[in-house]
C-alpha cells in the first residue's frame, strides 16, 4: 500500500531586512522627490572601510534576476544576492539627532564597527539557524 504524499504547508520565510517606521517614511519621502520613478531601494554590502565592509543604499532602476525582493511598510527593497546572508535579520532605522540624520543598520550579524561608524565587520548568518 502506497502512502499518499501530501505537501506540508510552508512556513512563511522571514524578511531579510525590515524598516522601522521612521526609515520607511524617510525612504518614501526620498523616493517621492527622486527625478524619476525607480523600482525600489537597493541595499547591499561592499568591501571597504577600516573594519572591512560598508552598507550601501541606492536607487534601483530594476530588480536583478537574483535580487531578494522585500516589501515592508509600503517600501520595495531589493537586496543584492551576495548580501543576503550578511543582512538576514537586519532592521534599517532612520535617526535624527542635533548634529546629524542618517540611516542606521541594526544587524545581528555585525561583529565590529570602526570608530567613525562608516564601516563594519559582518559574518554571514548560519543557514542552520
Amino acid at each position: 500500500m502506497e502512502a499518499a504524499l501530501t505537501p506540508r504547508p510552508r512556513r512563511p520565510r522571514p524578511k531579510v531586512v525590515t524598516l522601522s517606521d521612521a526609515a520607511a517614511a524617510r525612504v518614501k519621502e526620498i523616493m517621492d522627490r527622486a527625478d524619476r520613478s525607480y523600482a525600489g531601494l537597493r541595499v547591499g554590502v561592499k568591501n571597504g572601510g577600516c573594519a572591512g565592509q560598508e552598507y550601501v543604499m541606492e536607487y534601483a532602476e530594476a530588480a536583478g534576476p537574483l535580487d531578494e525582493v522585500v516589501e515592508d511598510k509600503g517600501v520595495r527593497i531589493l537586496v543584492e544576492p551576495k548580501a543576503v546572508l550578511f543582512l538576514i535579520g537586519t532592521e534599517i532605522d532612520y535617526e535624527v539627532t542635533k548634529l546629524s540624520s542618517k540611516f542606521v543598520f541594526r544587524n545581528p550579524n555585525e561583529t565590529d564597527a570602526c570608530g567613525c561608524g562608516e564601516s563594519v565587520t559582518i559574518v554571514p548568518a548560519s543557514l542552520e539557524d
